[in-house]
């Protein structure tokens, strides 16, 4: 894997915007500019893109343990000026803070097994004979299993729906609506409204008369000359 790439997966993990990866590289002793980060996470086929050399990596990396375990007081370690899959997968378990039971638990997730022996020969020393050397399936898989289990969704602004307004609204709110979000039709075009039950029609053919009144009305003399 190229170092772009993992800065990639890392900033898209933590959704971590371009003025927290300032800060990160700060904290580890390194100031750059949102130009770089841009540049930087770049599709490598796009005309603006840097390559990521390790040393700038390692000093991210040397953040990203600050920013998730906090930062130890005085001179911040030297970053390595040459990084392999070995040192990266050691920074990314130091950062958090991962057993290796809890490596191979979270490679599994992803359906990538590992061994315990096999995993601690990845941290022995290059000259140890156990040594072994991290291939970019193991750390593609290990960054993908911290996707899965870390994951920061970006926060929206959540819009309350129209079905959770509140009887009793003002004159001025919105309509209530259905399901479908359509606004409710309450009456036909043109016909009258009671002032006292929204939306009801009188019914024609039984209209009030007072059988006190004198007057005839129309609707009684017509029913008369029948």
């Amino acid at each position: 894997m190229n170092n772009n790439d993992v800065l990639r997966r890392l900033r898209y993990t933590f959704n971590f915007n371009d003025k927290k990866m300032v800060a990160i590289f700060a904290s580890a002793g390194e100031d750059v500019t949102r130009e770089q980060i841009s540049q930087w996470l770049k599709k490598d086929n796009d005309s603006d893109f840097v390559a990521l050399i390790d040393s700038k990596l390692a000093v991210f990396l040397n953040g990203f343990i600050n920013e998730k375990r906090g930062k130890k007081a005085g001179t911040p370690p030297v970053p390595e000026k040459r990084l392999s899959n070995n040192i990266i997968l050691t920074k990314l378990k130091i950062a958090l803070n991962l057993q290796a039971e809890q490596v191979i638990a979270l490679l599994e997730e992803v359906d990538f097994r590992i061994s315990k022996p096999e995993l601690s020969a990845f941290s022995r020393k290059i000259d140890h004979k156990h040594y072994r050397e991290c291939k970019d399936q193991v750390l593609r898989n290990l960054l993908q299993a911290i996707d899965k289990k870390y994951h920061v969704e970006r926060t929206g602004k959540i819009v309350k729906p129209a079905s959770s307004i509140s009887k009793g609204t003002t004159a001025n709110s919105k309509p209530s609506q259905n399901k479908k979000g359509y606004a409710k039709k309450k009456v036909d075009k043109g016909a009258p409204v009671s002032p006292w039950v929204e939306g009801a029609r009188p019914n024609a053919s039984n209209v009030y008369v007072n059988p006190n009144s004198t007057s005839t009305s129309k609707r009684q003399k017509l029913k008369l000359s029948k």
